[in-house]
């Protein structure tokens, strides 16, 4: 099997105005051995709450008595709330929601039921009329095809990949929890699909499947019954697990990085672990901390909120991807970069040129030379093939 030169943790950009993404990522999912793991910030576009935003508007149908305080609206101390409720809202304010959401449904409901009100509300808040994928969902499901098989795993419990693949045409299943296959070496068929490791909602809205909305749904499935923490690191042998839609205050990363971080130091066949990081400005503090934490940030620009970069380079990463894309789309884009001599090209140009030459077969870089050949590109651009094929440094 060929294998490509050391990159040097090289970063790619895929084109103008995107996030650079590291080559040894884009190289691994060459190889088909990269799984992506989706948060609620990927439903988000589509009109669904966060788990932030869930709470509260779980606290607006149900103790609107605690709504103004643990919405910021009005001070902890004022109002009559009972202890119980400031003690919820200061855990909120700590970001430790699913704990919220567990002290609430023991107040109201006095214990944990699938028809507890607490449940009722939250999977009502997650099925909005109009739901409808985005152009987000649409690239993770391309980005997550295994050669006619999707393989992803989101913590989300709605069903909005499931849809964005039946609109692509994609043959896809859902699992959940206990349900979810175990995973299988990468090319395996075994392990594919929609996996929702925090559960589902059904199709049919009278049904009450399990969801793990509650710190003691979080303790029952990975830390006592270890259905969701053994199944992570299971895949995180097999894949490089790359996290998108997460904060570093979701309680759902919270867990996932336990299910990994502690057996790192003790397992060397762990794979690497990546995360996109929204950034407004420059941090390198902010950097070092998910570092530290053995996760491989991978920074793209967000202003306001606004995640629009990276759905764009989501979208241009599956549209150049070497598993499903159109070779007619990377043989456009090199066409155009080759118009200039290598020299007067820009530096993402040339890293991108070189990427595709990186990942290529060798008898896809003969195929490659002999297309930009016909399109009477400088030498220079033929000269890099040879350079980049042996390992040597590029100029």
């Amino acid at each position: 099997m060929n294998q490509p030169p050391d990159t040097g943790h090289r970063e790619i950009l895929l084109g103008s105005g995107l996030a650079a993404i590291p080559e040894d990522l884009l190289l691994a999912h060459a190889r088909g051995e990269v799984l992506f793991v989706a948060g609620a910030g990927v439903s988000k576009p589509a009109g669904l709450p966060d788990f932030r935003e869930l709470v509260l508007k779980v606290y607006e149908e149900l103790d609107p008595a605690a709504y103004p305080a643990i919405s910021g609206q009005t001070n902890l101390e004022k109002g009559n709330l009972l202890d119980v409720q400031k003690a919820e809202v200061r855990r909120f304010q700590e970001c430790e929601y699913d704990v919220v959401l567990g002290m609430l449904e023991r107040r109201l409901d006095g214990r944990q039921t699938a028809q507890s009100r607490v449940r009722q509300k939250a999977r009502e808040i997650l099925r909005p009329d109009g739901l409808r994928p985005a152009p987000i969902h649409r690239a993770l499901m391309r980005l997550s095809g295994q050669g006619g098989a999707v393989r992803i795993i989101t913590t989300n419990f709605d069903l909005v990949l499931e849809d964005a693949a039946r609109r692509m045409r994609l043959p896809v299943q859902t699992y959940a929890l206990g349900g979810i296959p175990r995973p299988r070496p990468t090319g395996s068929q075994e392990f594919t699909g929609v996996m929702h490791i925090h559960g589902a909602l059904d199709r049919n809205p009278r049904r009450t499947p399990d969801l793990i909305l509650s710190d003691q749904d979080f303790g029952e499935f990975y830390l006592r019954r270890r259905i969701v923490s053994d199944l992570i690191y299971d895949a995180a042998r097999l894949y490089s697990l790359v996290l998108v839609g997460y904060s570093a205050s979701d309680p759902p990363m919270r867990y996932l990085l336990n299910a990994v971080s502690a057996d790192r130091p003790h397992f060397g066949d762990l794979k690497e672990l990546f995360i996109f990081v929204p950034m407004d400005g420059e941090d390198p503090v902010k950097l070092a901390d998910w570092r530290a934490r053995g996760i491989t940030p991978i920074q793209y620009e967000s202003r306001s909120n606004d995640h629009s970069q990276l759905q764009r380079t989501l979208v241009q990463w599956a549209e150049i991807s070497a598993i499903n894309s159109s070779q007619s789309r990377v043989d456009r884009k090199l066409k155009n970069i080759v118009r200039t001599k290598r020299a007067e090209a820009s530096e993402s140009e040339r890293d991108f040129f070189d990427h595709i030459i990186r990942r290529s077969r060798p008898d896809e870089r003969t195929r490659l030379a002999k297309l930009i050949s016909r399109h009477k590109a400088d030498l220079s651009w033929l000269d890099a093939i040879v350079k980049v094929s042996s390992g040597r440094s590029r100029n």
